[in-house]
């Protein structure tokens, strides 16, 4: 007698969790596309912005230490309110495969709680890829400093991090181009970035790249790099390849040597072998001898002689050095991370005491900047 064995399809689950409030904006922008199979939460230590926006999953960190105001630009308090809130924030990444943490650096949340955010996720053995801003030069030099700490904070605990300079919006897009253009337009690199990767799991082709095969390059510690492009007539698979390895609107960053590379090309059915090799040459140019490469295929009829192409690349750039070992953030050892090593050189950052009176007060510098760019920021 047979038996009939009810087969179940397995499905990585994809988090995408945005930080503070250009994080939370970028996830906002983010639902606005389609998006299959990925689920979005919004964290911030402002009760308003998460009130306001419309994302239905939501955390709030830190009510009790920060009454739902904000982190008033500072990130150590940021950081406290997430330590906090350990709890719930690994109730919220529990049953995750791969989480993407957004946020604008240099402000107070999402610089000071998205490494601790990032670091819960290792801990729970999660694939964990940040994808996040610099803030513009017209935010002061401090904002870009406390920015600075913050990515090497993050870039301990995340296994790739991917950074988006705003300021190069400026000289890509030019300085007419309005403010709210601007801040979309990055938001959009933040899209095709965090969108790239996921149809990478979620969306099936002829040539299929699955979640282990991203886990696989992803894992290569260090900077990342995410580029799109597309290509039509004779040179089509050459040009698109190019294209999507020279993306004008991320960091600045070396790609050679690379130790892992995802490659997704979209076409329709008439891809010839020939035009697959490219998209490999293009690739080797940049990668190191001993990288792991992994190529996939998605037919889509409607492209007709277009092609599209996402290209990851992933443990870019020189060795890192050893990271020192951090004390766990699991709940019965959070008293071990209320000392906070000091960061010289960036008032308000670690190793400062959490003053109610200076985070009222504020300085000069970041109260020049109008109220609606310090919530996207922060």
């Amino acid at each position: 007698m047979f038996e009939i064995i009810e087969e179940t399809t397995a499905r990585a689950l994809i988090k995408v969790i945005g930080v503070g409030g250009g994080g939370g904006n970028a996830v906002q922008h983010m639902m606005t596309s389609k998006f299959e199979h990925v689920d979005f939460i919004c964290a911030n230590t402002d009760a308003q912005a998460l009130e306001n926006g419309s994302v239905s999953n939501t955390l709030q960190l830190g009510g009790d230490f920060t009454k739902g105001l904000g982190a008033g630009a500072d990130p150590a308090i940021g950081r406290q309110a997430a330590l906090d809130d350990t709890d719930r924030i690994t109730e919220m990444l529990k049953g995750t495969d791969m989480v993407f943490i957004t946020a604008g650096m240099g402000g107070g949340t999402g610089t000071g709680a998205a490494p601790v955010v990032a670091q819960l996720a290792r801990e729970m053995n999660i694939l964990t890829v940040a994808v996040v801003t610099r803030p513009f030069s017209f935010e002061g030099k401090k904002r870009g400093l406390v920015a600075e700490k913050g990515l090497e904070e993050l870039s301990q605990y995340v296994d790739s991090l991917i950074v988006i300079p705003n300021e190069k919006l400026l000289s890509e897009l030019g300085a007419d181009i309005t403010l709210s253009d601007a801040f979309s337009a990055a938001n959009n690199v933040l899209l095709g970035a965090v969108q790239g990767i996921a149809e990478l799991i979620t969306c099936s082709g002829r040539i299929n790249v699955d979640f282990a095969d991203v886990r696989t390059v992803m894992s290569e510690k260090g900077m990342a790099m995410i580029g799109t492009g597309s290509g039509r007539g004779e040179d089509r698979a050459q040009d698109a390849a190019r294209s999507a390895i020279s993306s004008p609107l991320l960091e600045d960053i070396d790609l050679t040597g690379a130790k892992g590379v995802l490659v997704n090309i979209t076409s329709s059915a008439d891809l010839t072998i020939g035009e697959f090799q490219q998209f490999g040459e293009c690739v080797a140019e940049f990668t190191s001898d001993n990288a792991t490469v992994v190529i996939g295929n998605v037919v889509d009829p409607t492209l007709k002689e277009e092609v599209r192409v996402t290209v990851v690349a992933t443990g870019i750039g020189a060795e890192k050095d050893e990271v020192f070992s951090t004390p766990s953030l699991v709940p019965d050892q959070k008293e071990a991370q209320l000392q906070l090593p000091d960061r010289q050189g960036v008032p308000g950052y670690r190793g400062t005491e959490v003053d109610e009176k200076n985070r009222q007060s504020g300085d000069d510098d970041y109260l020049d900047i109008p109220a609606f760019l310090r919530r996207q920021a922060d």
